[in-house]
């Protein structure tokens, strides 16, 4: 299947069996896929925390995360230390490339997972202070997103709203 196919494709699971486990050579391929992603410079600050027991996933709940009962998570945080920094961005302060880095890293685990068949949802639906007390995060690290990992249930159906696009021209100018 060709790229923009697979794209076509995906979409936010909201309905995971929760009994049906993703298989370990899965989550291998999936978490090798995020290790291979572009970051700012490859400075590769991204810790991807993989949330499998139940009491991690308690911690996981507790967050307010809508984890819509997945067998397995991952947290993905960047390393304030190792982040790519643009110094010269007269915009900003000193431009931290940290959540751009996490979403390629994101994404390239996304799109991984739905070409071995694995459904996922990503989240950023909680408070980054409750998931850093709750994991018990070191100080340098921010938690940018999580993704819930696993198969569809027999009523998974992607969203009202997954196939409406905007127009090419509305997304995209040529300057």
């Amino acid at each position: 299947m060709d790229f923009i196919d697979l794209a076509r494709q995906r979409y936010s699971e909201r309905y995971f069996d929760p009994e049906r486990e993703v298989e370990q050579e899965k989550l291998d391929l999936i978490l090798e896929a995020g290790r291979l992603a572009p970051t700012g410079c490859n400075n590769q600050p991204q810790r991807i925390y993989v949330i499998k027991s139940p009491e991690a996933m308690a911690k996981a709940v507790s967050t307010k995360a809508s984890l819509c009962h997945c067998p397995i998570a991952l947290l993905i945080c960047y390393n304030k230390d190792e982040v790519w920094k643009n110094k010269s961005d007269r915009c900003y302060e000193e431009y931290n490339c940290g959540e751009q880095d996490v979403s390629s890293v994101g994404l390239s685990m996304i799109f991984e997972a739905e070409e071995l068949g694995v459904h996922t949802l990503w989240i950023r639906g909680f408070d980054s202070q409750d998931v850093i007390d709750a994991f018990e995060l070191p100080a340098n690290e921010v938690p940018v997103m999580m993704i819930a990992l696993g198969y569809p249930s027999s009523s998974s159906h992607p969203a009202h709203l997954h196939s409406k696009r905007k127009s090419i021209d509305e997304t995209v100018k040529y300057i």
